[in-house]
């Protein structure tokens, strides 16, 4: 990377609970981290809490974060993201959307999003790849992947291809056009932070008919899903200023 290089936009879309906030960052830092970018080289707009991105132009690439918002609540914040998020497509600028930035950016180009029928999903599933693309290039035809959703996009928009998914849900990958991916897994999450977030909700989750402790004991390293945000950026986050 040089000097004139632009940063990479991670558009914030909320934080995990303070906790665990406290001990393992908030959601753009975790993604950031697992995107291998040093701090100068990610600008964090935090929209959730109504800050306001500039021009695509102003940038090499999108990262966009989960958050424990739902996207058919549509938030003013979310839909002015979303609206962000299309001026940005349209202008060629890479994008990458994580678990809520995943259906964001699927809502945004015109797909569906909605509770998933078959429930919420916690802790570490397999993904299986259905597509070829230059960013799963390499990696094996099922990996594990880190979970923690309720909602799901049910209908991608037309011409997005499925690069991946999973028994509880058919788009946990998807490309919308050259350079505009989205992952319904978490690629930036590691074991202990979903350990530490399912003990920490292990009373809220028992109630709700999960069992935390066992899901905390089979959750497993994710080092395919993780090198997905390297990969992106390594591919796609080339332009300078």
């Amino acid at each position: 990377m040089t000097a004139s290089s632009l940063p990479v936009l991670i558009l914030h879309t909320g934080d995990p609970q303070d906790t665990l906030r406290d001990h393992h960052g908030g959601y753009a830092d975790q993604l950031r981290a697992a995107a291998g970018l040093q701090a100068g080289q990610a600008s964090v707009v935090a929209v959730y809490r109504d800050e306001t991105p500039l021009p695509p132009s102003a940038y090499r690439a999108v990262l966009i974060t989960g958050s424990p918002a739902m996207v058919t609540d549509h938030e003013p914040w979310s839909e002015a993201a979303a609206a962000w998020l299309r001026e940005a497509v349209a202008a060629g600028l890479p994008v990458f959307g994580v678990c809520y930035g995943h259906q964001l950016l699927a809502y945004a180009l015109g797909g569906e999003v909605d509770y998933n029928p078959a429930g919420r999903s916690l802790g570490t599933r397999a993904v299986e790849r259905t597509g070829d693309d230059p960013l799963t290039a390499g990696l094996p035809m099922q990996f594990p992947a880190q979970m923690m959703h309720s909602q799901i996009v049910t209908r991608p928009p037309a011409g997005s291809v499925i690069l991946a998914r999973a028994s509880h849900d058919p788009y946990q990958l998807l490309r919308y056009a050259p350079g505009v991916y989205s992952s319904q897994f978490h690629p930036e999450f590691g074991a202990d932070f979903m350990r530490e977030y399912l003990m920490h909700n292990a009373q809220h989750l028992s109630e709700k008919g999960y069992d935390a402790p066992a899901l905390a004991d089979a959750l497993e390293p994710t080092p395919q899903a993780t090198g997905l945000l390297k990969r992106f950026l390594d591919l796609h986050a080339t332009r300078t200023a």
